[in-house]
């Protein structure tokens, strides 16, 4: 597992939906209303936590939360980062095709180094996630470098 390699660098970025039906601004209202069943009052709150395995390296690991999709507008991960002096980020998730694309998106624009573990990102949708993998590579060759995880776990050696 990579967190276990790098515990004290990484931060999990965690999606942190509505309390309740009608929150939101501008379409996140609409998309709440819509997708009552995805708020914290439909889910309970234990359903936004981090897995207990990846919870349990927290701390050293970080937990910045966020709203939207992306991590980038609130602002705390790309300070933290700065502060950090960090250059590249090598990137695992859920939903290849949501919150990972808006946090690739985001860094590419930014400007940093974007390593994308292949086998450390899934999807509640196998066809959105193949099709994001495509683009990752076709499209975004130059600014997204994909690799598997022990070429991560072999580079940290």
């Amino acid at each position: 597992m990579l967190v276990g390699r790098k515990t004290e660098q990484t931060i999990f970025t965690r999606f942190i939906p509505a309390r309740k039906a009608g929150q939101g601004a501008g379409t996140w209202r609409r998309y709440y209303e819509r997708w009552a069943s995805m708020t914290i009052e439909a889910v309970g709150a234990e359903m936004v936590d981090l897995l207990p395995d990846l919870r349990a390296f927290c701390p050293p690991a970080q937990v910045i939360d966020k709203h939207i999709y992306s991590p980038w507008p609130e602002g705390r991960l790309q300070a933290e980062l700065a502060n950090r002096r960090i250059d590249t980020l090598v990137v695992t998730g859920g939903e290849t095709d949501v919150c990972v694309l808006a946090t690739v998106l985001g860094a590419i624009d930014i400007g940093y180094r974007v390593v994308l573990v292949t086998d450390a990102l899934c999807s509640s949708s196998d066809a959105t996630h193949d099709a994001l993998m495509t683009v990752y590579h076709q499209r975004f060759a130059q600014q997204v470098e994909m690799v598997e995880m022990e070429v991560v776990l072999s580079a940290w050696n």
